[in-house]
């Protein structure tokens, strides 16, 4: 028999996590109504910046007041690098009925690169193209799991979380064939702090019968997907905003030996300007589906248990009841 697990606690932090693209509002356009007097016309607005003809105390600048440079050369801070780089990697997607609002406070915490000798850049490589060399595994982030194992570069740092998606390989349980993994979203092409959790089922066999004194049962836990969740603004674990980014999440799957973005659905109406210590990620369909909701929303273990089996519990019914009738659906219900 297989018992399935449920990741649905943030960490125990104080969370806020990320940085998503905000909604657009809609629009609205408004026409002038027709005068009901012809006689009568409209004054135009002056701009606040624009001085008026009949004003003769007209402020004008210096030469040497003024930047001469070109609009476009400037240099953009650090939060407008961190949202072009996101929507760069990739858009977030938020609840349709939740109001978003843009800005975001704070800076990002540099991580310094370090040079590598025996970096290799596995950026576009042939998916499962066999390397032709070895790797030093003692430089690389392994992630075992069931039907793989996966390997990261793991630039030095003293907290040993920070990852390069520059250069990984995917390899058999414990052999050292290695080959370039699927990547089947964009990544980024920099150092990121994240953290990592998985998803797996327990496996559990009854003994042997040529056993008796053996265990009454053996588990085996399965891992079947990674998960490596970035830390809110690359902040270190002991810094006190630390907060995980729950909007970006990478997925590694055992099945498929590849690595994806997961699609987070963000469905607190502040958006962006939320309090994000009070996030709750929601992991359904066998970690396929990814929600975020205010923690005030989390129902408690037994609820979510006796929800998911009244649904298993209907399912099986009605597939009994449809071989004793000549109908598809039934209304007993």
């Amino acid at each position: 028999m297989r018992a399935a697990t449920l990741l649905l606690s943030p960490p125990p932090f104080s969370l806020r996590p990320l940085t998503p693209t905000s909604t657009a509002a809609s629009s609205f356009i408004h026409s002038t109504p027709p005068l009901a007097f012809p006689s009568l016309k409209h004054k135009p607005l002056l701009n606040p910046l624009t001085p008026s003809p009949n004003n003769p105390f007209a402020v004008r600048a210096d030469d040497g007041d003024g930047d001469s440079a070109n609009p476009d050369d400037y240099d953009m801070d650090d939060e407008e690098l961190e949202e072009v780089d996101n929507k760069k990697d990739f858009d977030i997607e938020y609840d349709p009925l939740a109001a978003a609002a843009a800005g975001i406070v704070g800076g990002e915490e540099d991580i310094s690169m370090v040079h590598s000798k025996s970096f290799v850049s596995t950026r576009g490589w042939d998916s499962e193209m066999i390397a032709d060399y070895r790797i030093n595994e003692d430089e690389f982030h392994k992630l075992s799991l069931l039907d793989c194992d996966f390997f990261i570069r793991k630039p030095p740092d003293p907290d040993n979380d920070v990852y390069d998606f520059r250069e990984m390989y995917v390899t058999p349980p414990d052999t050292d064939v290695y080959a370039i993994p699927k990547v089947l979203a964009p990544l980024p092409q920099k150092y990121i702090r994240c953290a990592k959790s998985d998803f797996g089922v327990y496996n559990v066999t009854e003994p042997p019968i040529d056993a008796p004194r053996g265990p009454l049962y053996k588990s085996d836990r399965e891992v079947q997907k990674v998960y490596l969740t970035k830390h809110y603004r690359n902040r270190r674990l002991g810094d006190p905003e630390f907060v995980l980014d729950f909007e970006e999440i990478y997925v590694i799957d055992s099945r498929t030996k590849s690595i994806t973005r997961a699609k987070v659905l963000v469905t607190i109406p502040e958006g962006r300007n939320r309090d994000r210590k009070h996030d709750l990620l929601v992991i359904r369909d066998n970690g396929n589906s990814f929600k975020i909701i205010h923690a005030s929303e989390r129902d408690d273990p037994t609820t979510v248990i006796e929800r998911e089996e009244w649904q298993k519990t209907r399912q099986d019914m009605e597939r009994h009841l449809r071989k004793l009738r000549d109908f598809n659906v039934s209304n007993w219900f």
